[in-house]
């Protein structure tokens, strides 16, 4: 019996000797950037046209993911799925205008971290809602209110008025200003959604558009800067959520002209000077070697195969689709973790992974055991960054993303309903004579071109069956 005893205390005890003691958690660095593909960094594509000094550094001195996906091909969903662990299908995300996304009592990374002793603070571009009953008044159900200590940044993108800086849980300066819609772009090709593109509505008195990605970068820096003045007390979370290179695309002079493929490079070489900003003040503040960072964009990019044609850039590196599609384009994305001492420098993973698992995975890093209802949709790829994962063992089972759900190497996508950015004679528009179910083998078919829905129908029922039940149930997370 009292041998029985120590063997169950040993596999009981086991798991919680790998995690971090309190004094040795790192500080934590999470970059989202915004509608970048997939083909845009040097390091995932030999043939990008924009040079992105940055984040091929942070690839030669960490982890490169090949298989890392959005929850969701938009902004709001993708954003959600990251700070719960849980799938954006299950709420109701297009409620974010006027609310709150995140309930009060939900789990998020911010308060997770929290508990394991960690200052939290966010920079940028939230797009998760809050309690809109004027501009003038306190605005709930925010940063400040899940878990973050302190909050600077935008309501949501810098093409969606009101635009105005929130700090903490209240407007810097009230909108009370307007602003028309954007003239049109100088440069011919794009659609209506590219280019210098933003819609009229209210503004700050004063504020500038085009100020307000080095506006973000300072705020991270001062962040970081300020956390350095008192590091022993507590490690630092900080979620800077830059808004490029989304539109409207405003490079600062400097950068006008440096990519050779107009606006959309120019701007993203901006984007990744703005983290080069972030990465020497952690260089600077001797901070680098006790930090752990993870770089990756919300959602694939508005660049259409015309623009590929024209520009002879890909932006979703090979990948069919952009952003708001089922297809690979609007969800896989460049994903990054450098860790020093702990994540081997040029190193590369095919491991299929989601923004929902980060909650688990840091869970793990900061010695959190989750509670039974946080991140019902997020497993833990910490073994992955540590070399200790099996090869024969998954993250993840299975992956589900809108409409589409993943196992293994097949994909399958209900329906062929086109892309909410697609516009008429696109080549993203599949033809009508597609079946309205798409089954690809993505390890074969990585550009998704053969739909093999008609000669796999038993893989198709498969995959329909299972979608189903994870959509009925409430988790994926045992």
């Amino acid at each position: 019996m009292k041998s029985t005893l120590t063997i169950l205390a040993v596999l009981l005890l086991a798991p919680l000797a790998a995690l971090p003691a309190a004094d040795t958690k790192p500080n934590i660095l999470i970059i989202l950037v915004d509608d970048m593909g997939y083909g845009d960094p040097g390091c995932y594509n030999p043939q990008s046209k924009i040079v992105t000094p940055q984040i091929d550094r942070l690839a030669r001195e960490g982890m490169r993911f090949t298989d890392a996906h959005a929850p969701g091909p938009l902004c709001h969903p993708s954003r959600y799925g990251l700070m719960t662990g849980r799938h954006p299908f299950r709420t109701d995300v297009s409620k974010w205008p006027t609310q709150p996304l995140i309930r009060k009592d939900q789990a998020t990374i911010a308060t997770v971290l929290k508990s394991a002793g960690y200052r939290t603070a966010m920079v940028g571009k939230w797009h998760l809602g809050f309690e809109e009953t004027g501009y003038d008044k306190v605005l709930p159900g925010g940063p400040a209110d899940r878990g973050f200590d302190r909050f600077f940044g935008f309501r949501a993108s810098t093409d969606i008025p009101p635009y105005f800086y929130l700090e903490g849980d209240h407007a810097v300066t009230p909108p009370t200003a307007t602003i028309a819609d954007s003239p049109a772009h100088p440069e011919r090709g794009y659609s209506p959604f590219q280019g210098r593109f933003w819609r009229g509505g209210g503004i700050s008195p004063g504020l500038e558009l085009v100020d307000v990605l080095p506006r973000f970068t300072d705020e991270a820096i001062t962040v970081i800067r300020d956390h350095a003045k008192s590091m022993k007390e507590k490690p630092l979370m900080l979620y800077y959520a830059p808004t490029g290179p989304h539109t409207p695309w405003l490079p600062s002079p400097e950068f006008k002209g440096r990519s050779g493929i107009g606006t959309y490079g120019d701007f993203t070489m901006m984007v990744d000077a703005m983290i080069g900003r972030v990465l020497a003040v952690l260089d600077e503040t001797k901070l680098s070697d006790n930090t752990l960072i993870l770089f990756t964009s919300d959602n694939g990019p508005v660049w259409y195969p015309e623009d590929v044609q024209r520009t002879g850039h890909d932006s979703a590196g090979g990948l069919r689709g952009m952003k708001s599609s089922n297809w690979e384009g609007g969800h896989r994305m460049p994903f990054i973790v450098r860790w020093p001492g702990k994540v081997k420098p040029g190193s590369i993973s095919t491991r299929t992974i989601c923004f929902t698992d980060i909650m688990a995975t840091l869970a793990d890093v900061s010695g959190v055991k989750l509670a039974a209802e946080a991140g019902p949709d997020s497993f833990s790829f910490l073994p992955v960054l540590l070399g200790t994962q099996p090869a024969d063992k998954p993250v993840r089972e299975s992956l589900v993303i809108g409409k589409s759900i993943r196992s293994g190497p097949w994909k399958y996508i209900e329906g062929r309903e086109p892309e909410f950015f697609a516009r008429p004679g696109s080549k993203t528009i599949p033809e009508p004579s597609q079946p309205p179910g798409q089954l690809f083998h993505l390890d074969d078919d990585p550009r998704e071109t053969k739909n093999l829905a008609v000669e796999k129908p038993e893989i198709v029922a498969r995959l329909q069956a299972e979608l189903k039940r994870i959509r009925k149930a409430g988790r994926t997370r045992p």
